[in-house]
């Protein structure tokens, strides 16, 4: 299936958690998308892998530099998903 690209609007907090990252050996996933949440308004949903973090590659990252990555976007947060 193709990516498709997600806009978040700020301000964070977004919302949802993440699994995975290169110190995992597995795709950077989402693990929970709390109800109510920007996340959720936008769809996202468990198990969703990201692609990319506001057009960075997330391939080679570690868990916590996704978590960095999401962390410092706080008006707009761009995710490429794979569902």
């Amino acid at each position: 299936m193709m990516p498709f690209t997600m806009n978040l609007i700020g301000p964070s907090p977004w919302g949802f958690r993440i699994s995975g990252g290169r110190d995992f050996k597995k795709s950077i996933t989402v693990s929970k998308v709390n109800t109510g949440s920007k996340a959720e308004t936008a769809c996202l949903e468990p198990g969703d892998i990201i692609v990319e973090i506001n057009g960075l590659s997330t391939a080679e990252m570690l868990n916590v530099e996704a978590q960095n990555k999401i962390k410092s976007c706080t008006t707009q947060l761009q995710l490429l998903v794979e569902r």
